[in-house]
């Protein structure tokens, strides 16, 4: 979300580039949906399919006379299209969907409100999953309610650390989270469950935390203020603090609900959230001798200055805090399909998602053996991961923060989030 430079007199403003752009759901309003997945605005604009391709004007590169040009082409009312260019971008602008002056002071505003809520508010009850307390109770007793009688003990580690969990919908992941949070077990009375989840919105290499009570139907959630103050003090520029991605963020929020019903509604949690990483090496960037780089042909994340500092942060914290700690992944894997880029619509558990799976298992072996580095150079082997995993970062800087862990694959799963594109999920538990 980081501030873009102001174009030169003249040229349109561009159409932001982190809004969802998806076929209207309206049935008697045909062509493109606009919405702003980060909550900053709060409108969605429906672009009549002739229009949609004047959006192509919004790229900072073509002016005003070039979108009349192109509106002139595409409708059949001539004496119009100085109406709909004005139309077109006064309804752009006044959503928030332009980066120009009136979304950049849209979004000061929701940051700098965010920055001074003490509570973090539910975003997705009453989507994904109840709003009411008594009926997300039930709900959740049904998700969690143990099938086929207990998780095996055979293979699990004496000591405890955590568990990785999907952020998928839990209602369509219900088999994966119950092997998770099934084999999450007992904790102490001061343990503090470090929830580390997948950014989706967040730049590059950044580490958001929050210091705000996460509030859902069940009760608030405790944040451990402390542990979030010393790892913001460890580092600078490694974290950022009051991270507005928290705000809209599922992949922690999820996580909360289920160690809320298990463990208490104030649960003790620490939100951590994890861009993807970079990998760059571009000035400013370092690498730990046999760690980032140390005869590795993938360049690993710590080559990046605050992915290593953050890193090295979090160890600490491991180190000082033990067994206090109990540590939570919420994370997902493969993303296939038109949905996420692809060429193909894909169907779970069939044809080449068959080979999607035994590739994630591939993985997933060398997290079960706490092998970061060679985690990462199988997901980046044929360069940037075409399996488009998003919980990469948060599993590779467990698996660096934790010496010694090793893991169990639970559950795998695979999910048709629409007609054509998949989302593969595991439940993995890990100790030492």
């Amino acid at each position: 979300m980081a501030l873009t430079p102001r174009l030169p007199p003249g040229l349109l403003a561009r159409l932001r580039a982190d809004l969802d752009v998806v076929p209207s759901p309206v049935a008697d309003r045909p062509g493109l949906l606009l919405r702003d997945p980060l909550r900053l605005a709060d409108a969605a604009v429906i672009i009549p399919p002739p229009l949609v391709r004047a959006l192509s004007c919004f790229d900072g590169l073509h002016s005003r006379l070039d979108l009349r040009t192109v509106l002139a082409r595409l409708t059949d009312r001539p004496a119009d299209v100085d109406g709909l260019a004005d139309a077109l971008i006064d309804n752009l602008s006044e959503a928030g969907f332009l980066d120009d002056e009136v979304f950049r002071r849209l979004r000061a505003d929701r940051l700098q409100r965010f920055s001074r809520e003490t509570i973090r508010a539910a975003a997705f009850a009453g989507g994904g999953y109840p709003a009411e307390g008594p009926a997300l109770e039930r709900v959740l007793d049904g998700w969690l309610e143990r099938a086929g009688g207990e998780t095996s003990n055979v293979g699990r580690a004496a000591k405890p650390v955590g568990i990785a969990a999907p952020h998928a919908s839990p209602s369509e992941g219900v088999a994966t989270y119950r092997a998770a949070y099934q084999a999450l077990g007992d904790a102490p009375d001061d343990c503090t469950f470090v929830i580390l989840g997948t950014s989706h919105y967040g730049a590059l290499d950044r580490f958001g935390l929050t210091r705000k009570i996460f509030r859902t139907p069940l009760g608030e959630a405790t944040t451990d203020v402390a542990l979030v103050d010393a790892l913001a003090g460890a580092t600078a520029g490694a974290f950022e603090l009051e991270d507005y991605c928290h705000a809209v963020e599922h992949s922690i929020e999820f996580q909360v609900l289920f160690l809320q019903k298990l463990y208490g509604p104030d649960v003790r949690i620490l939100p951590v959230l994890c861009g993807a990483f970079s990998c760059g090496e571009s000035a400013g960037e370092r690498g730990p001798a046999g760690v980032a780089g140390g005869g590795s042909h993938v360049p690993l994340p710590e080559q990046v200055a605050a992915v290593q500092d953050a890193i090295g942060a979090l160890a600490e914290l491991q180190r000082r805090q033990g067994d206090r700690l109990r540590w939570v992944l919420g994370v997902d894997m493969a993303h296939m399909g038109p949905r996420y880029g692809d060429a193909r619509a894909v169907r779970a558990g069939q044809g080449e998602m068959n080979e999607v799976a035994a590739r994630d298992h591939a993985r997933l072996d060398r997290i079960a053996a706490g092998d970061a580095t060679g985690f990462w150079e199988l997901t980046h082997a044929r360069g940037a991961d075409d399996l488009k995993w998003c919980g990469s970062s948060p599993l590779y800087t467990f698996l660096r923060v934790v010496p010694g862990v090793k893991g169990r694959v639970l559950h795998y799963d695979q999910w048709n989030i629409d007609d054509s594109s998949v989302v593969s999920f595991a439940a993995l538990e890990f100790g030492t």
